[in-house]
């Protein structure tokens, strides 16, 4: 018999299997550092560096970055400590605001925010993958169509990434030690990937002079700044990500804070050093002409064959990321199928693996139809907003709950309160007055997408209400 914090939400039957508290605090670090590191790092630096092309405000703003994503992670870990369970923001939400906001936030992952991120992912990982082998690569066209205007093309690698869901669906289909010990074993392999680069690259002859303390631009710093902060804060996304496993850590008291704010901070450590490295390889100037600014700070210090051996960490990077991002998001949604308020069979945890197998699937089944449609760019780019939006309201929970429920336990307190969560806030309006201003009808969209979630609600709501007056 299991306790009720390792249900999703509550309401199953005390004899119901549960979630299996198989993590500890290293795990944690492990799936953080994997949440975050996908491959941003290795290529959105030259559009930082373009927009800031200063040697010491590159350095500093990823400094900044990090430590605003450290302050999120000691903000959700006080929330976590509150509520030792799976689900993550969508427990936050729902238990600050009431079972609406909750359901809006989990219905908006699995549309698109969590089944989307998955699909961008294994594309990602396919298009690396073509680079070693072609006839697997996005470049290799396969079939194709036009309808109504609209033309769909269907590429090797889609299929690829598709295959890449399947198989690591597959992996935690057969337990939590397994798919945990997988993305352990592939976040371990980036992270060696890429100490072995910073060391080698303090090691060889620079070929490039940063210089960190020259004088700064006269006029246009600001705009710089916020263009560029915009871009390192999505870069540290998925910090969040262990909260929606809280439900399987050992001691969610002391292993959840420690996770987040472990990982956060090596992955601040390795951002830091990896932009070292790139200064000594490329001057600023080149690192903002750079696409691909990790391939060309190897190839500038170590010939041909370092970019090559890049383009395979960044492959490894990848599908971690990918693993990373199955294994917890699938712990969103048995809690909303508990709460009555998503499909039912959803809540269901295999008495055997211990893992919510059906949640595993039906989140990938839908990644992969994103996947072959060559939809999920176009419908991640709607739900941005919004998803930066849930991030401010669970940021704001630790407010609400601490005025509302003043009595209630808390394991861990958030460090600095108030001004660390403020700080975190305030990087959270950036990304959202940046996005609304900058894609102002995409936003929009993403509100309606969120909103059509309203009827769904109300619908389960019936059914849920319907069941109890039944029974």
């Amino acid at each position: 018999m299991t306790d009720d914090s390792e249900r999703g939400g509550g309401s199953a039957a005390a004899s119901a299997p549960g979630l299996a508290r198989e993590l500890g605090a290293w795990d944690g670090v492990l799936i953080t550092v994997g949440a975050v590191v996908g491959t941003g790092i290795f290529l959105v630096s030259g559009d930082i560096a373009r927009a800031a092309p200063h040697a010491g405000v590159l350095i500093a703003v990823w400094l900044i970055g990090g430590v605003l994503s450290l302050a999120g992670a000691l903000t959700y870990a006080e929330l976590g400590g509150m509520f030792p369970r799976a689900g993550g923001v969508y427990v936050f939400l729902r238990e600050a605001y009431g079972p609406l906001a909750g359901f809006l936030y989990g219905w908006a992952c699995f549309l698109v925010i969590m089944s989307g991120g998955m699909a961008a992912l294994a594309i990602g990982f396919a298009e690396y993958l073509g680079v070693f082998f072609p006839a697997l690569g996005t470049d290799r066209i396969l079939a194709g169509c036009r309808w109504l205007g609209f033309e769909w093309r269907l590429s090797a690698g889609q299929l690829t990434a598709a295959a890449a869901i399947l198989v690591l669906t597959a992996v935690n289909h057969r337990g939590l030690r397994s798919g945990a010990g997988l993305q352990n074993v592939l976040t371990a392999i980036k992270i060696g990937a890429i100490a072995l680069f910073v060391a080698c690259g303090f090691l060889v002859p620079a070929q490039a002079s940063p210089a960190l303390l020259e004088p700064l631009p006269a006029s246009g710093l600001a705009a710089a700044l916020g263009i560029a902060m915009i871009a390192v804060l999505w870069t540290f996304d998925g910090w969040y990500g262990l909260t929606f496993s809280a439900g399987e850590l050992r001691r969610p008291e002391r292993d959840l804070p420690l996770g987040l704010a472990g990982g956060t901070a090596l992955v601040t450590l390795l951002y830091l050093l990896l932009h070292f490295v790139y200064l000594r390889a490329l001057p600023v100037v080149a690192i903002g002409e750079s696409p691909r600014v990790a391939e060309a700070a190897a190839s500038s210090l170590f010939g041909a064959g370092g970019a090559r051996w890049m383009a395979a960490a960044v492959l490894v990077s990848s599908f971690g990321c990918l693993a990373t991002t199955i294994l917890y998001s699938s712990r969103i949604y048995p809690p909303m199928a508990d709460d009555r308020v998503f499909f039912r069979g959803l809540a269901r945890i295999d008495p055997v693996t211990r893992v919510p197998v059906r949640s595993l699937w039906a989140q990938s089944a839908w990644a992969v139809v994103l996947t072959l449609t060559g939809t999920y760019g176009q419908l991640y780019t709607y739900v941005v907003f919004v998803a930066v939006l849930f991030h401010v309201g669970a940021g704001a929970a630790v407010f609400v709950l601490r005025r509302s429920r003043p009595q209630a336990p808390r394991p861990y307190r958030v460090w600095g309160y108030p001004w660390l969560p403020l700080a975190f806030l305030a990087a959270s309006l950036l990304l959202v007055a940046n996005t609304l201003v900058e894609r102002p009808m995409e936003s929009l969209a993403g509100l309606v997408l969120v909103a059509l979630g309203l009827p769904a609600y109300r619908h389960w709501r019936r059914r849920s209400r319907a069941d109890t007056e039944s029974s």
